[in-house]
């Protein structure tokens, strides 16, 4: 049942990826840029999460899975800070 989860929020954290990237494509907002970006990042937090704990859990890729995810708060911080009006 975790495998359907953990596949499940990485579909989900991809499919708003493409939906963000998607608006801002049509509507060239910045902060929707920042948006996508930070659920690309919060995507691969996801895969790796599946990667880490299903197919590969005598590694452990903790590290790498919240480097993925400060770098998709990061962007979003970002945005937020410097691009929002």
């Amino acid at each position: 049942m975790s495998v359907a989860v953990y596949i499940l929020c990485a579909a989900t954290s991809f499919s708003c990826a493409i939906m963000l990237f998607r608006s801002y494509l049509a509507n060239h907002t910045r902060l929707l840029l920042w948006s996508a970006l930070c659920f690309v990042g919060l995507t691969f937090n996801n895969v790796l999460v599946f990667v880490d704990l299903v197919m590969v859990p005598d590694v452990d890729l903790s590290f790498w899975r919240h480097l993925a995810t400060l770098c998709g708060l990061a962007f979003l911080l970002y945005g937020l800070i410097w691009d929002a009006r």
